[in-house]
């Protein structure tokens, strides 16, 4: 049987995005933003650099989770074990 390349990991995914801005979500309505510095094996988690502890809220008229408020943090690790989802944020184009 042929040697078949094996699907990256959730490590070697997040180690992909090191240096760029994510949205770490640990439950619907809080989570964090900040830059991805390091991703660890042991514990799994992820270490954020400028973050910002976000509340999202949702309406009946909006249903899409939108950022109501925003707290500084500085550097935070965050376990996996309590990350529900991990969204990476790209820059948005300036409008001329």
């Amino acid at each position: 049987m042929p040697d078949q390349e094996l699907p990256p990991s959730i490590f070697h995914m997040l180690e992909r995005n090191v240096g760029k801005k994510v949205r770490i979500i640990l439950d619907p309505s809080y989570g964090f933003d900040g830059t991805l510095i390091a991703v660890t094996g042991e514990p799994a988690g992820i270490w954020l650099s400028d973050a910002e502890a976000i509340v999202l809220r949702s309406t009946m008229a909006q249903p899409i989770p939108q950022v109501a408020s925003r707290e500084e943090r500085s550097e935070i690790f965050l376990n996996l074990h309590s990350v529900q989802r991990i969204e990476v944020l790209h820059p948005t184009p300036s409008r001329r």
